[in-house]
């Protein structure tokens, strides 16, 4: 597929078709993520993947862990956000929140425990650090995920970075085995889309390059 066209139709995913996807496509779409850029060529990123009847057991752990700490999907900000980041907020999530009412869903609940269940993908992938990198190397992380998501869509698959299960942290590592100097960093919804489903292909806008550039020269 033409690089355009993938920068331009992928989005992340919210509905997944029940069908496996295959080994061999698997390992094709972690080489290629591999490829991603990183400081002093260190790729620091670690990569669990998880299916079947284990993707199932986790996916229990993190939602009972969820339903009793009610961890809330927010922004992450440490001081009060500027407007225009909130508007991007409310015209992103605003269609989303009416296609889900018009189903009888509520927002909060379904991009909570959606995210805990990976939106019943039939593959999750937890990206890890070794924790003896400092802050600095999620921007490699950061990239490979770029990468991941972008070459995700060229093999006609869908996915969707769920950033909220980081919060269950040290659930997920018990349940994967995950050694201890690791710190899972972010989870990824990964499979076919739900053609039938309008929320494998709801797609959220994206501001005009003015908004978020400066021109110096």
């Amino acid at each position: 597929m033409e690089l355009k066209r993938v920068m331009e139709e992928r989005h992340s995913c919210r509905a997944f078709s029940q069908r496996g996807v295959e080994r061999d496509l698997l390992e094709e779409l972690l080489r290629r993520a591999g490829r991603a850029p990183s400081a002093l060529n260190l790729q620091p990123w670690e990569v669990t993947v998880v299916m079947g009847h284990e993707l199932s057991r986790l996916t229990r752990r993190i939602l009972k862990a969820h339903r009793e700490r009610a961890v809330a999907c927010t922004p992450g900000a440490v001081r009060p956000l500027p407007e225009r980041f909130q508007r991007r907020r409310r015209e992103s999530f605003g269609p989303l929140a009416q296609l889900l009412d018009e189903n009888g869903q509520a927002m909060e609940a379904f991009v909570g425990e959606g995210s805990c269940g990976f939106y019943g993908a039939p593959v999750a992938l937890i990206l890890c650090v070794n924790r003896a990198f400092s802050r600095d190397r999620y921007l490699c992380l950061g990239a490979f995920t770029g990468y991941l998501v972008l070459a995700a869509h060229d093999l006609n698959l869908a996915t969707c970075p769920v950033g909220l299960i980081a919060s269950y942290g040290e659930e997920i590592q018990e349940q994967l085995n995950i050694p201890e100097d690791r710190e899972v960093a972010l989870g990824v919804a990964l499979g076919y889309p739900d053609p039938a489903s309008p929320l494998a292909a709801f797609a959220t806008s994206r501001d005009p390059i003015d908004q978020y550039v400066r021109w110096f020269g």
